[in-house]
């Protein structure tokens, strides 16, 4: 048995590990994201076990993601729950799709600082909603009126015991899971989640604390694959930017994660076609059960690594032992209580934010700093889908400016024709400073302009140029001489 597989009992332990820590962030993030607790398990399940036996990245583990809350409860609140089994199955139809297009690999020229400004704008949300929920008050549904309402919620929540004890679990899960990591090894193998948790509970249960836990409805009872009706909300255009939204999100953030946990092993190198395949499997099979979406995990996939897993077998027994949790233990769920759950997305949520990655950008590349911060704000004022649009629009624009690096040179001899030199790439974008530069020129001169030294020349360039020739030819001077490009050298878009 052994000889036919060498790292069982390796992936065996591993399984374990992943399974205590995937356990909580389930549980944490379907109730973040105003779903019943049981479909976090149904998607940390089919994450295990499908998705889990699918090629693409080995040691990666995929179930519910913090990232994609925000995204699931924007959907819940306009669509209602049943469209979102719809939702899920059409992004992983789409996403099967991309990857048998093979397009897995185009993920991965998507700006880093778009990605990263895109997880902080979650992590700042994630944080402003949970902490109203660690209180036990109801949070507005917007990014931003969570963040404006949150002095609000301070004085509502000082004047209220129940609020305050509340408070006061949420506090202490997340002391918990700070303090955790500096414990020695060995009392660090039960999971920081898990231990915040289990501590709580006893405490709630202990001092007969009057707060909220988890809903508990079963297993089967959550599970409500889409009927006709949700089906019928494809009829709303609205609901296909969510879909997209869903896919783009999803895949980037699961295609990114292969990325990290490549870099955290020496085995087998991430196939990334074949990985959005797999997810693609996987949320399409989520869809059809009506749970929440799923994405690949960097917490649960680094737990994966660092506890010695070898092979796949890790994963998919991690979603095993899932399986018999729900299906054994599902009473167990409503011991756990909301604050505790909510302290763990808080701290999942400020992790999400990248401070390092910040400060080292405005050191070196300023522009790509304030792409992430307007990324983060635009998710926070306005939603997830556009704040992502409008941070890969800034991107584009920014690389456009670069790469139209143009040069005038001047040249007048005071007698003779001014000699005018345009070197680099001459786009639209630079287009205003260059006519300023010409139009300044002496109108009663003759004028040479030199193109030799462009390596490119878009058409509204070279429209506004011979435009500007005729302009400056009209009044009687000797006409505007143009040395051309070179045909192998400038490129005419």
């Amino acid at each position: 048995m052994m000889t036919k597989y060498p790292h069982l009992r390796q992936d065996f332990a591993a399984s374990l590990v992943v399974f205590l820590v995937a356990l909580p962030l389930c549980v944490g993030v379907a109730v973040a994201s105003g779903v019943p607790a049981e479909l976090g398990l149904v998607t940390g399940i089919v994450g295990g076990i499908i998705t889990g036996l699918m090629r693409g990245s080995s040691l990666q583990v995929s179930g519910p993601a913090a990232g994609l809350t925000v995204l699931v409860f924007e959907a819940v609140s306009e669509f209602g729950l049943p469209a979102l089994g719809v939702i899920v199955l059409a992004a992983g139809l789409i996403q099967l799709a991309m990857g048998a297009l093979k397009l897995g690999r185009w993920f991965r020229a998507i700006s880093v600082s778009v990605v990263e400004g895109m997880l902080a704008g979650i992590g700042l949300v994630i944080i402003a909603g949970q902490l109203y929920s660690a209180a036990g008050l109801k949070a507005p549904a917007s990014g931003l009126d969570k963040i404006l309402g949150l002095p609000g919620a301070v004085v509502d929540a000082l004047g209220s015991t129940t609020a305050l004890v509340s408070l006061a679990v949420g506090a202490g899960t997340i002391a918990v899971l700070v303090l955790w990591k500096k414990l020695p090894k060995k009392a660090q193998t039960v999971p920081g989640a898990l231990a915040a948790v289990l501590l709580a509970t006893v405490v709630t249960q202990v001092f007969g604390l009057s707060i909220a836990t988890v809903e508990v409805n079963g297993l089967l009872a959550s599970i409500q694959p889409p009927g006709m009706d949700a089906f019928g909300e494809l009829a709303n255009p609205a609901i296909f930017g969510t879909i997209i939204a869903f896919t783009l999100i999803a895949s980037a953030e699961s295609l990114f994660s292969a990325a990290a946990v490549d870099r955290l092993h020496d085995g087998p190198r991430t196939e990334y076609d074949k990985e959005l395949m797999a997810q693609g499997v996987g949320n399409t099979v989520c869809g059809a059960l009506g749970a929440l979406p799923m994405t690949a995990v960097i917490v649960r996939s680094s737990a994966n690594v660092q506890a010695g897993a070898k092979t796949k077998a890790s994963r998919v027994m991690h979603g095993v032992w899932l399986l018999l949790f729900a299906a054994l233990l599902p009473s167990a769920l409503a011991l756990i209580p909301l604050p505790a759950l909510a302290g763990i997305l808080v701290h999942a949520g400020f992790k999400l934010i990248p401070f390092k990655e910040i400060v080292s950008l405005w050191r070196g590349h300023r522009g790509e700093a304030l792409i992430l911060v307007a990324t983060a704000v635009s998710i926070v004022a306005v939603n997830m889908f556009e704040g992502v649009l409008i941070g890969l629009a800034l991107s584009v624009v920014k690389t456009a400016w670069e790469a139209s690096h143009l040069k005038l040179e001047i040249v007048d001899k005071g007698a003779g024709p001014i000699q005018a030199h345009l070197s680099g790439n001459a786009t639209f974008l630079r287009l205003p400073k260059i006519l300023d530069s010409l139009e300044s020129l002496p109108q009663d001169r003759p004028v040479e302009l030199d193109l030799s030294g462009l390596h490119h020349l878009d058409h509204a360039c070279r429209t506004a140029l011979e435009n500007w020739a005729e302009r400056h030819s009209a009044v009687g001077t000797e006409p505007v001489r143009v040395t051309e490009p070179e045909p192998a050298k400038a490129t005419a878009a």
